[in-house]
């Protein structure tokens, strides 16, 4: 009788288990569609954050918002393509479908690049600087891949944690030394940012360049192989879109990261003028919840000028950066009447509570080693 007794009190503690177990699955369940479905932000409802992510060695089906006039009566998210297994070695090659694992976009890869990553964080300074000094720390680069991608241009008006769609700017092939046109949805995107994933769709990124640039080919994985359109644009723009140096560095869990761009040189009133394009990433790794009010940036010439530049916030904007939304990005031009010189500056952060802090933007060179005889073709072919 006493073994009946136990075994019905061990039958009904593991029902009870079950049943509290069956609840907690359908909470998350319906806690993780609900958190799909709620009318936030777009970048909010594709952001792979800690409790989405999957492990690698499962593929799950990636469903992204439908926007706009046409979306069927009721539907919110429609079938986009199969996750795959992130590289922790090696490099994705040209045709590689990816979403942005900040910034949410769709994209593709067109092909990589090899820069020098130099990581003031992780490189200890060989003597204390002296007060007020900066950019005296000697850091040595280490290579790091990066891609060039197309930006799908649906997801463009959602991407709300940067000041602008990324674009690449040339120099216009006329004698105005300051008239600039961009193609809009190219971007720089770092090997740890990206998500892979395969599609169905025999054109799965809307963009101009897309068809251009890409041929859909099913017997090849990833299916889209470049055109000579792609190999020729890259080879004869490669002195302007190639990226070459990446600068990094922290403060009170603020990471900033610059990637300077060499544009080329045009003559204005019997002087040379040269042309930089650089593009600025902050990145809140904390929890607590700032917003970015100033910059200050110093401006070095090698003609021996110093100039010195302040202002509210960035572009335009006062970028809050919190848990949900970590980070903001934007590009900006400088010019300088030397073939050289160095930018270095802070970012004033402003807490919740009022106060202040300044962050480091890390010392950068501006370098013209690039050959200017030929212009930038950009969209010749």
């Amino acid at each position: 009788m006493q073994n009946l007794h136990v075994r019905c009190f061990v039958t009904i503690f593991l029902i009870k288990a079950a049943y509290l177990v069956i609840i907690l699955v359908q909470y998350n369940l319906s806690n993780l569609v609900c958190n799909i479905k709620s009318p936030r932000p777009y970048i909010h409802l594709i952001n792979p954050c800690s409790s989405f992510l999957l492990p690698t060695q499962i593929q799950s089906v990636m469903m992204l918002p439908v926007f706009g006039r046409n979306r069927p009566e009721g539907k919110i998210l429609e079938t986009v393509g199969v996750f795959e297994a992130v590289k922790q070695h090696g490099k994705y090659e040209t045709g590689q479908l990816f979403l942005h694992s900040v910034f949410g976009y769709r994209g593709i890869v067109l092909f990589p690049w090899h820069a020098r990553l130099y990581d003031r964080d992780i490189t200890p300074p060989i003597k204390p600087e002296p007060p007020g000094a900066h950019g005296s720390k000697e850091v040595k680069g280490k290579t790091h891949t990066y891609y060039q991608v197309l930006i799908d241009t649906r997801d463009c008006p959602h991407i709300s944690q940067r000041s602008q769609t990324e674009a690449v700017t040339f120099l216009a092939n006329h004698d105005d030394s300051r008239a600039l046109y961009a193609i809009p949805g190219l971007d720089y995107v770092s090997h740890e940012d990206i998500l892979p994933y395969n599609s169905t769709e025999q054109v799965p990124i809307q963009h101009e360049l897309f068809e251009r640039f890409l041929m859909y080919n099913p017997s090849k994985i990833p299916p889209f192989t470049a055109r000579d359109t792609l190999k020729a644009w890259q080879e004869k723009n490669h002195p302007w879109l190639e990226l070459s140096d990446v600068h990094r560095e922290t403060t009170e869990n603020i990471r900033v990261t610059v990637i300077p761009f060499y544009m080329g040189m045009r003559e204005a009133q019997n002087s040379h003028v040269y042309w930089w394009r650089y593009c600025i990433r902050l990145e809140n790794l904390g929890n607590e919840v700032v917003q970015l009010r100033e910059r200050h940036w110093r401006i070095f010439s090698l003609s021996g000028t110093l100039e010195t530049v302040r202002g509210r916030g960035v572009v335009g904007r006062e970028p809050v950066l919190s848990k949900e939304q970590p980070a903001f990005q934007y590009s900006s031009h400088v010019s300088l009447q030397a073939p050289s010189g160095h930018m270095w500056g802070t970012f004033r952060i402003e807490r919740t509570d009022g106060s202040h802090f300044d962050v480091r933007i890390p010392p950068f060179s501006l370098e013209s080693n690039k050959d200017d005889k030929a212009p930038p073709a950009g969209y010749t072919f």
